[in-house]
């Protein structure tokens, strides 16, 4: 066992002076590719290795849309690029792939919504600048996509950033448990949309009002995103009994899939028991007694995501008192995070448990279903969730310049709520200061990298158009 340091305030506040000196503001805006940068591609293929192959031209597919889905799927480019930069020192629970897309609305488990960060596969201890330059770049890359003009890119950016330093300096103030009580609900969120569009409408600006009803019609649609809705969707009843529909290659059954992986649907079955059961182990006592009252019913594979596409990833179908009381349950591997490569390695043993320590960390309200397991294969890891529970997500390619600037503060404050959770905001808010030194420097280290992942975006369609890489597209 160690022993917990605790620093006085003027401590941690002089640890934060002194990072400063060491690593001026400034030099976060540096961005230029070191003359062994890795070949994006060629980083893209390694990831491939591991993956289910039937699955990796749909992730190509995905990732061709544009530089902004690209983006969504480079998280390893990115981390390889991060690891030359200069960091402060302090350290914090990375999500580490902290773009606009991973931030959305889910149930808390008080069936409230609440906005945070909602994926953590790349989740691990390290410099807070990685996670705030990801959702930075993501921001200008974002606002290029819509069309934006470069002030209007500029602006949203910098509006993330201020409201992430903001943030800091708000959570450096508050007692320790504040900061851990402290989330986003709904009703504050859906508040500050409201007053924010109303501004807007009065200075007459252009798709304000509809930028509103689109955040009204999501938060409506979370609130019906349920296991009974997805029932609706991804099952059917043949000869009385439920199972889950074959969609391929986005859904693929069980009875489907098990001869694909040499086995027989006997000896699948027995192993997603067998994975079950592990799996209710690393639940609390409470929460495993619960899911003992569900029995499963079928399993399937499930493409998700864009990054993610091609690892393992399964939805489970389970039933508890009758055919109308469905649970769904999402399985996906975790792989070792991208940051391992360039940081210091996680200390839990199982990937799953990884990201499940990390996303108990960093959010304010986390799934009661969250748990991992050791799978079948040599070397697989899974954590384990719910599917569908109340999810829901923004639509950031539809978002005008001022729905993308709001849309950034909520991410930046969020994110600094994160962070907050697990590293020393004090420190962090002497480092970052008053003034937009900070801000300013990210900013241009965002114009820089959007510009770094379009020459990356054409690299790796050419790839595609010479027959490197297989894409399918519209999957």
């Amino acid at each position: 066992m160690t022993t917990a340091p605790h620093p006085n305030l003027d401590e941690r506040a002089a640890r934060g002076k002194a990072a400063r000196a060491r690593t001026a503001l400034t030099e976060h805006s540096k961005w230029v590719p070191t003359a062994n940068r890795p070949d994006p591609v060629a980083l893209l293929e390694e990831q491939n290795t591991n993956r289910e192959v039937d699955l990796l031209a749909v992730r190509h597919g995905r990732m061709m849309v544009s530089p902004f889905t690209f983006y969504r799927g480079a998280a390893k480019i990115m981390g390889a690029d991060l690891s030359g930069m200069p960091v402060a020192g302090l350290e914090v629970q990375l999500c580490g792939d902290a773009h606009l897309s991973n931030f959305g609305a889910y149930a808390s488990p008080e069936r409230t919504l609440v906005f945070d960060l909602n994926d953590f596969d790349e989740t691990l201890p390290g410099p807070f600048e990685y996670d705030v330059k990801r959702m930075a770049a993501s921001c200008m890359i974002a606002g290029r996509n819509n069309g934006f003009s470069k002030s209007d890119a500029r602006d949203a950016t910098h509006a993330s950033v201020q409201a992430y330093r903001d943030g800091i300096s708000e959570f450096a103030r508050m007692n320790t448990l504040d900061i851990w009580y402290a989330r986003l609900s709904e009703n504050e969120l859906m508040h500050a949309i409201e007053v924010k569009t109303r501004d807007l409408e009065r200075q007459h600006t252009k798709g304000a009002k509809s930028a509103r009803k689109m955040a009204e019609k999501t938060a409506r649609k979370a609130h019906t995103r349920d296991s009974l809705q997805a029932l609706s969707k991804l099952a059917e009843v043949v000869d009385g009994r439920q199972r889950i529909v074959s969609q391929p290659p986005i859904v693929v059954p069980l009875r489907e899939l098990a001869p694909s992986r040499g086995l027989s649907v006997d000896e699948m079955e027995q192993a997603v028991h067998e994975q079950f059961r592990a799996y209710r182990a690393t639940l609390p006592d409470d929460r495993r007694r619960l899911l003992e009252r569900f029995e499963i019913i079928d399993m399937a594979r499930k493409v998700v995501g864009v990054g993610s596409v091609g690892t393992r990833a399964f939805i489970v179908l389970l039933r508890g008192r009758d055919e109308h009381d469905p649970l769904f349950l999402q399985v996906k591997e975790a792989t070792k995070s991208v940051l391992e490569d360039h940081l210091p390695k996680s200390h839990y043993p199982e990937a799953g448990e990884r990201v499940v320590q990390g996303q108990r960390m960093m959010q304010a309200a986390s799934d009661i279903f969250l748990g991992w397991t050791r799978g079948v294969e040599a070397g697989r890891h899974l954590y384990w969730r719910q599917l569908r529970d109340m999810k829901g997500s923004a639509l950031i390619e539809s978002m005008i310049p001022s729905a993308l600037a709001f849309y950034g503060q909520v991410c930046g404050r969020t994110l600094a709520r994160a962070h907050a959770r697990s590293g020393d905001p004090v420190a962090l808010a002497a480092y970052l200061g008053k003034s937009d030194k900070f801000d300013r420097a990210i900013v241009d280290f965002s114009i820089r990298y959007a510009d770094q992942n379009e020459r990356d975006y054409e690299t790796f369609t050419d790839a595609i158009r010479s027959g490197r890489l297989e894409a399918l597209e519209g999957v």
